[in-house]
């Protein structure tokens, strides 16, 4: 399974930005996806998951209300749609995947992942 993300980029504080996991190689709609960012100097942090089957979220308290995780499994990808930036988000964005149906578990933990894209940059200045 190979996860690419992508999106990330130069944001003002208060914009938006939806950074996309495109997956392949599996069955993606077996799989629940988390997205984690790592800051620099910081060890790697969950930002939000989504079960297989889209109905469970889960966010961090630092982003819930301003970001929303989703997917669409027939085009393979998971979205990270990010409201109202604060220059505290910036990081590398990676996505995660874990094969969980028939489960919906969702994942929080970066341990818990098998799968991982390579990360994208999002810089958020003030």
């Amino acid at each position: 399974v190979q996860l690419q993300a992508y999106g990330g980029g130069v944001a003002q504080a208060g914009d938006s930005l939806r950074l996309s996991c495109a997956v392949s190689g599996g069955t993606f709609s077996n799989y629940a996806v988390g997205w984690f960012r790592q800051a620099p100097g910081k060890e790697r942090e969950f930002v939000a998951a989504v079960s297989w089957s889209g109905h469970i979220t889960y966010y961090s308290d630092s982003v819930r209300g301003r970001f929303t995780i989703s997917r669409d499994n027939t085009k393979n990808t998971a979205y990270l749609q990010m409201n109202s930036l604060k220059p505290e988000d910036t990081a590398i964005y990676y996505c995660a995947a874990l094969l969980t149906l028939p489960s919906d578990y969702v994942p929080v933990g970066s341990d818990e992942y098998d799968y991982w894209g390579q990360g994208t940059q999002l810089t958020v200045s003030s």
